[in-house]
């Protein structure tokens, strides 16, 4: 048995204890906001939030996270849009939409870290998630308008 909270609710879970977060999180929490991608770490789809810091969820095993912290973007717009969430909005981010939630998870992390960013670091933050559509100049105007620079 695991101890996980997740968005806040602390869950025991009787999982092979090797299972990636990602499918505990989509197949025993029913959170499907996590996408899987690549499964190798590299697009971001699945990034999630693990005791502060984005993760890739499709390669963490979850008793790595035993007693963890996650926020998945359902924990997120749990009371409403977030301020990030109404820049993405703002500026019609989402084309496809299928990397958005990693994107958005990455770019919580990333405000946490550098409330106020330049576009040099949002570029660097950003730079482990893949948007197939190209939005990245509407990614860093949206994380700019919520960081409010």
């Amino acid at each position: 048995m695991i101890n996980l909270t997740v968005n806040g609710k602390t869950h025991r879970l009787d999982v092979e204890p090797d299972t990636p977060l990602l499918w505990v999180l989509r197949d025993t929490l029913d959170l499907k906001g996590a996408k899987y991608g690549c499964g190798i770490a590299q697009c971001g789809a699945c990034t999630v939030i693990a005791n502060g810091a984005a993760i890739r969820s499709c390669v963490t095993p979850v008793e790595a996270l035993a007693d963890a912290d996650v926020l998945t973007i359902e924990g997120v717009g749990a009371k409403g849009l977030s301020k990030l969430q109404q820049a993405w909005l703002d500026h019609q981010v989402p084309q496809c939409g299928y990397c958005q939630t990693g994107q958005i998870m990455q770019a919580t992390a990333l405000l946490k870290d550098i409330p106020k960013p330049t576009d040099e670091e949002i570029d660097a933050g950003m730079a482990g998630n893949i948007c197939r559509c190209g939005t990245y100049v509407r990614i860093r105007a949206a994380i700019k308008q919520a960081a409010g620079v």
